[in-house]
């Protein structure tokens, strides 16, 4: 009986071991299962800030676009009314030009019959 008992409590020792391991065991996975928790939660926070700032970048996105887009539209505005006030002044040349060209030839014109005028008074003058 007591070769039994020894084999036993031997055996309740061997038992008690191992059912000590597993414990540590329970409790290390216990630790390592919160750990991973925690990462997944920290995880899912930076998904959600990362979700929140391209969505806010998304809406940053958008309002350049329709800046931009009226930017475009003022600008081709503007180059209309250019291109307008461009010919106009065009134009305006064109006849500041002819005009010039017309004021030469009368002040030539001019030059003529006051040449003219002048030899008419020289005869006169003379006779």
């Amino acid at each position: 009986l007591q070769k039994e008992l020894l084999k036993y409590k031997q055996e309740a020792r061997n038992l008690q071991g191992i059912k000590d391991a597993l414990q540590q065991r329970l409790v290390q996975q216990d630790a390592s299962v919160l750990q991973l928790k925690q990462e997944l939660l920290r995880a899912n926070m930076d998904k959600e800030e990362l979700h929140n700032q391209n969505a806010d970048l998304q809406r940053k996105v958008e309002e350049r676009n329709r800046l931009l887009a009226e930017y475009k539209k003022e600008l081709c505005q503007k180059d209309r009314h250019l291109q307008q006030h461009q010919s106009k002044l065009d134009e305006m040349l064109r006849q500041l030009s002819e005009a010039s060209y017309q004021q030469v030839d009368l002040e030539r014109e001019l030059e003529h019959r006051e040449a003219l005028l002048a030899q008419c008074m020289k005869r006169e003058a003379e006779e």
